[in-house]
């Protein structure tokens, strides 16, 4: 499985955007697909996760003001993000659990930068 993220950028605080990951090579619809996230000198983080039947799971820092979704046909995800904290700067990265038995495969992750 390979993941391509998009999306990332430079937004002011308050500001909002929206980060797509596109899964190919897999045959069926992902079990369990994400968006994790990792600042630097921190570890990397859950942000979110959707499985293929539409339950959700968010990090606590990002309830309420994040929201995933995914195309079950195209095998994609999405992550609006609104409300932007100086925090939610980091680095990224799409995950897919292909069938939910906690192999993951990572894309290469998108900057998300926000300014005063």
């Amino acid at each position: 499985v390979q993941l391509q993220a998009s999306g990332g950028g430079l937004v002011q605080a308050g500001g909002s955007l929206r980060l797509s990951c596109v899964a190919s090579g897999s045959r069926f619809s992902i079990k369990i697909m994400g968006w994790y996230r990792q600042a630097p000198g921190k570890q990397r983080e859950l942000v979110a996760t959707i499985s293929s039947d539409g339950r959700t799971n968010y990090g606590d820092s990002v309830k309420g003001r994040f929201t995933i979704s995914r195309d079950n046909a195209a095998n994609t995800v999405y992550l609006q993000m609104n409300s932007l904290k100086h925090e939610d700067a980091a680095v990224y990265y799409c995950n897919a659990d292909e069938y939910g038995l906690g192999r993951f495969y990572w894309g290469k992750g998108t900057q998300v930068t926000v300014s005063s």
